[in-house]
C-alpha cells in the first residue's frame, strides 16, 4: 500500500486487515518506496496513490506493475491521468469517496485474480472499456476490464452516512471510523444514532443485516 497520508494508510489498513484472506504487509510513502517494498515482500496486490512527494505513483507504475498488478487507490479524477495509469499497467482505478468498504475488498480481490476495476466516474470519461497497452506486462495485458455496478437502497442517508455504515459494516469500530473519515468519534456517534433510526436498527448487528440485505425478505422498505 502507497499513500503519503498516514491516516489514509492506518484507516485502509484497519479495513483490509479485518479480512482473514486479506493481509497488508507492507507501506509505502511514496512510489520508490513502493518498488522497494514490492520487491521485497512480493505482494499479490499493490495499491497505489498517483500524487506522492519524490517518485509519484504514475512514475512507479511501470516498474511495480512488473513486481505484481496495481490498483489505483486516490482522489485524481483527471481522465489523462486514468489513462495514463491505464496505459502504464494499472489492472485497476478506484476513487476514494466513489466506493464502499466491501466494494474495496472485493476490488482488491479482483485485482488479485486479474479482473480489473474502474470506478463509474473515471470509467464514464474513458468509455465502458479500454484497451491495455501493449507495453503492459503478461498479468494486465490479458485483462478484460469491466466497470462494476452497485445498486441498492440509500434508506435515505446522507453521503457521510453512507460511508459511515460502509465502514461499520468492514466491522470498524468508531475510533478506526473516525480516524478514516476524518471526523472526531463524538461525530461518529452522532451518524450511527442517525443511521441506526433510518434503518430501524438497535444495534451494529441489525443495523449491518439492513444494510446488506441479509434481513428476511431482503432490504427492507
Amino acid at each position: 500500500m502507497a499513500d503519503d497520508n498516514p491516516v489514509v494508510r492506518a484507516g485502509l489498513t484497519a479495513l483490509l486487515d479485518t479480512h482473514p484472506d486479506i493481509e497488508v504487509v507492507a507501506q509505502a510513502t511514496n512510489g520508490e518506496e513502493a518498488v522497494t517494498r514490492a520487491r521485497r515482500h512480493q505482494p499479490d496486490v499493490a495499491l497505489l496513490d498517483v500524487r506522492m512527494p519524490g517518485t509519484d505513483g504514475l512514475t512507479a507504475l511501470p516498474e511495480l506493475a512488473g513486481l505484481c498488478p496495481v490498483m489505483m487507490l486516490t482522489y485524481s479524477t483527471e481522465p489523462e491521468v486514468v489513462a495514463e495509469a491505464l496505459r502504464r499497467g494499472a489492472v485497476g482505478y478506484l476513487v476514494h469517496g466513489e466506493f464502499t468498504a466491501p466494494e474495496l475488498i472485493a476490488a482488491v480481490r479482483d485485482v488479485r485474480e486479474g479482473r480489473a476495476t474502474i470506478s463509474t466516474t473515471v470509467s464514464s470519461s474513458l468509455g465502458v472499456s479500454y484497451e491495455p497497452s501493449h507495453e503492459s506486462h503478461d498479468h494486465s495485458s490479458q485483462l478484460q476490464p469491466s466497470v462494476k455496478q452497485f445498486n441498492r437502497p440509500s434508506f435515505g442517508l446522507s453521503s457521510r452516512e453512507v460511508e459511515v455504515m460502509d465502514l461499520i459494516a468492514s466491522g470498524m469500530n468508531n475510533r478506526q471510523i473516525a480516524a478514516t473519515c476524518f471526523i472526531s468519534e463524538k461525530t461518529v456517534k452522532n451518524h450511527i444514532n442517525r443511521i441506526f433510526a433510518k434503518l430501524h436498527s438497535s444495534t451494529r448487528s441489525e443495523a449491518i443485516a439492513h444494510w446488506l440485505g441479509t434481513t428476511p425478505g431482503g432490504w427492507p422498505r
